[in-house]
């Protein structure tokens, strides 16, 4: 009787990004400690200014706004550091890409082009392909999307002319290999040397393959204007040992700084591109983050060096009102918002902004593990948007009814609100336009109407993470045409930030309490 066995798993983490970003911050270190002539790196660590050419370079783009326009130039004309402050909607993504191309065009030198994360380095490859610059995407395929298949290393390799050759050298060695393994055991000193010479034949003709391959690879990175990876990807081995005059980072704000350390050794000189008052770098440890890991090298060196930042100060993206709370508290009240958008509504005569105040109504916070949620609040949220809906049916046919996110900082309310989501069956008509998800999940993205559940709610007046305005700051900027924040006043106002913004809510009129709509 065969007893039956017990089959095991054992989940190990891998640690090479860790073991690159240390190795990353001990080269800097030896290079700081040795006094070696790296300007760059003395720059980012506060030890020397960063230094810009006297001559405004020349640079003109019909697709740029002026401080965009400006952002380029102060790009061009750095010699170690530029800093692009991206606000959202401002366009840094399309800023970036007329940089790049116009710092090709002023040195003709191949640019590294990094972000934290895959999602962020394929869109920058999609957008610099798509304006004509030879782009080779270097990391693992399986992570790379699929529509950038044919910009990775392994596809322009598998496509080159010499790729034929490499081919049949491999499937010569094979021949000989199969050849070889005819013979038996049972042979004398001639057919033994026979075998031996088959094999070293093949073992030479794969050598020769393997120098073509290399050659290939070589070809290619060697045409490609820009090479783009993540940040770890950095030091993938196709390019490791490859260094750069100009490297940029994009999404800096959300990168750690020693991952950063693994391009920049590689640079003369660097761009970075963010904005550090959206969501940090998810710093799992706490002590980490206490010690100084949750803040980023662009942070640092916008306060030291800001005479290095340019700030993108024309946004595209949110109606007047709903921007200028962010733009009072983040920006200096320097964010404008271009015409087109600036009025934009969902309908005549509605408040593009509401700030909906349940405070008495008796929608209590409650815990389960580690996380908050208001089933209260979340039933509210659906009672204001079915409210909603017959308005937007009277102005919009269904093909063309506006994107809805109702998102909150806590998962569990989340799931609270995807449960009540499955269970409305009239909302679910219009499911392909309603997502709800997370606040840090639409980091980036865009909807025509946006729901806040602030969720918290109790007379200890405690807020938890909700005290982390930079990621508020990024909740009240994903709406275009309607953002409605829902929560609990006399809790929220504990907090400085949000007492001021309903007091900016009350000055718009459009401060209204939940009792309004409970009748």
């Amino acid at each position: 009787m065969v007893e039956r066995g017990q089959l095991g798993v054992n989940l190990l983490f891998d640690d090479n990004s860790y073991d690159e970003m240390k190795s990353a911050i001990r080269e800097a270190g030896r290079r700081l400690d040795k006094k070696e002539d790296d300007l760059l790196i003395r720059v980012l660590t506060g030890d020397k200014q960063p230094t810009f050419y006297e001559d405004q370079p020349q640079f003109d783009s019909q697709r740029l706004n002026p401080s965009q326009t400006q952002a380029v130039k102060k790009i061009l004309a750095a010699n170690e550091l530029a800093i692009v402050h991206g606000p959202p909607g401002t366009g840094k993504t399309t800023t970036l890409v007329e940089a790049i191309k116009a710092l090709y065009a002023q040195t003709n030198q191949q640019l590294l082009v990094v972000a934290p994360s895959n999602a962020a380095v394929d869109l920058l490859s999609e957008k610099l392909s798509d304006n004509g610059m030879t782009v080779v995407r270097v990391g693992n395929p399986a992570r790379i999307s699929e529509k950038l298949f044919s910009l990775t290393v392994d596809q322009q390799m598998a496509e080159h002319a010499q790729m034929k050759q490499v081919k049949k050298l491999k499937k010569r060695a094979n021949e000989f290999r199969e050849m070889a393994y005819k013979y038996k055991r049972n042979f004398g000193k001639a057919e033994r040397d026979q075998r031996k010479s088959l094999f070293e034949e093949a073992r030479n003709i794969l050598k020769e393959a393997g120098n073509t391959e290399q050659y290939i690879l070589n070809d290619l990175l060697s045409r490609a204007q820009v090479i783009t990876a993540t940040l770890v990807g950095a030091n993938h081995y196709t390019i490791r040992d490859r260094r750069f005059h100009t490297v940029v980072i994009d999404e800096a704000g959300q990168a750690l700084e020693p991952a950063c350390w693994i391009p920049v050794l590689k640079a003369k000189k660097l761009v970075m591109a963010g904005d550090h008052h959206q969501l940090a770098p998810t710093v799992k440890s706490e002590q980490a983050a206490k010690d100084g890991l949750s803040r980023t090298l662009m942070e640092k060196n916008v306060q030291l060096h800001p005479d290095a930042v340019a700030l993108l100060e024309e946004q595209y993206r949110m109606n007047r009102a709903i921007m200028g709370y962010s733009s009072s508290v983040f920006y200096q009240n320097r964010l404008s918002a271009h015409q087109s958008v600036a009025d934009h509504v969902l309908f005549e005569s509605d408040n593009p902004l509401v700030f909906i105040d349940t405070a008495g109504c008796g929608f209590e916070e409650k815990v389960e593990g580690t996380s908050t949620y208001n089933p209260e609040e979340a039933a509210f949220v659906f009672t204001h948007l079915r409210q909603m809906i017959p308005l937007l049916e009277t102005h919009y046919s269904p093909g063309e009814f506006p994107t809805i996110a109702i998102i909150s900082p806590y998962k569990q309310q989340v799931d609270t609100l995807k449960s009540l989501l499955l269970q409305s069956p009239d909302l679910l008509a219009y499911g392909d336009k309603i997502a709800v998800n997370t606040i840090d999940s639409f980091q980036g993205q865009e909807r025509d109407m946006v729901y806040i559940s602030m969720t918290r709610s109790n007379t200890e007046n405690r807020i938890g993470f909700l005290s982390d305005i930079r990621r508020m700051n990024v909740a009240m900027t994903r709406a275009k045409k309607k953002l409605v924040i829902v929560g609990d006043s006399g809790t929220l106002a504990r907090l400085p930030f949000y007492a001021d913004f309903i007091t900016y809510a009350e000055r718009l009129n459009a401060y209204e309490s939940a009792w309004g709509y409970m009748s």
